[in-house]
């Protein structure tokens, strides 16, 4: 039997959690995302940078489904990138939105302030400020704030089940108790106490044991929601061990979808989302209602 996680050293940790050595073209990922989200951003129906709290980094930007939709409204496709909670920015995963829009979806993409300025616990309460604006706003820009979903990647895919365990009811009174119900994760990090042993990431959260635990959905009792848990079948074997462990401590009732997807890596299964015909957009559909 394999010992735990956080019995290894920092540097088995830091192999483990650390994807960009183990993909060698990371950067030239990182640039082609950057000139695909570039070009996303100037189609029709585009709203940038708009506010939704009162710090400069609480913006976020939305795109209008390029189809017609129902009455109602269309599905809210709020999607959460990743990047360790210390780097990256919504305006590089704007590519993942045309597809969604091209489905009838509306595409919400918030931002939020980066460690070590801020705290995980910091950027988890502003993710919950942003899903507290989209229903308030989003009849305004076409959507129905009844059929909320929300996805992310890495340190995004953490934020959704975050999400999913939000007792709403605290954080404003005129929110619905149940906002949101489904999500979908991409790489997610459930059980942060490995982080908190690693080299090169705790430097920059600082996180502690009590954080910890406030912070990791797998120590929290299942919620009345549904999350799709997936992961690259290329990734390391914790990253493949906490996508397991949502399903595990939650339960199928509240992970009914818990899988890894073939041939991808950390990065390139965000790219199985962006994809019409990957397996990962075929989830977020199916959540949304449009499949």
């Amino acid at each position: 039997m394999s010992k735990p996680a956080t019995q290894h050293d920092a540097a088995w940790l830091d192999d483990q959690y650390n994807p960009r050595p183990h993909i060698p073209d990371h950067m030239a990922i990182f640039e082609r995302w950057r000139s695909a989200s570039a070009l996303a951003r100037t189609q029709a129906g585009v709203v940038l940078d708009v506010p939704y709290g009162d710090d400069a980094s609480e913006t976020l930007d939305l795109f209008a489904p390029t189809v017609p939709t129902a009455p109602g409204g269309a599905p809210v496709l709020v999607f959460i990138h990743g990047g360790y909670w210390r780097s990256l920015d919504k305006s590089d995963h704007s590519f993942v939105a045309p597809s969604f829009s091209a489905d009838g979806a509306l595409v919400v993409l918030p931002n939020y302030a980066l460690a070590p300025a801020v705290t995980v616990e910091h950027i988890t309460l502003q993710m919950a400020r942003a899903l507290a604006w989209v229903w308030r706003h989003a009849a305004e820009h076409g959507g129905d704030p009844r059929r909320i979903v929300v996805a992310g990647h890495s340190a995004g895919g953490h934020a959704t089940a975050m999400m999913l365990s939000c007792r709403w009811k605290q954080l404003a009174d005129d929110l619905p108790p149940n906002l949101v119900t489904r999500g979908l994760a991409l790489s997610g990090l459930y059980d942060l106490e490995p982080l908190r042993h690693t080299g090169f990431l705790q430097p920059s959260l600082q996180l502690t044991p009590s954080a910890v635990a406030r912070l990791s959905p797998a120590f929290f009792p299942r919620p009345k929601a549904q999350l799709y848990a997936v992961v690259g079948g290329n990734e390391s074997a914790e990253f493949l061990r906490q996508n397991r462990l949502i399903r595990d401590v939650w339960g199928p009732t509240s992970v009914p979808v818990c899988e890894t997807i073939p041939g991808t890596h950390h990065l390139s299964v965000l790219h199985n989302l962006a994809d019409p015909a990957g397996r990962c957009h075929e989830l977020a559909l199916r959540l949304l209602g449009l499949r």
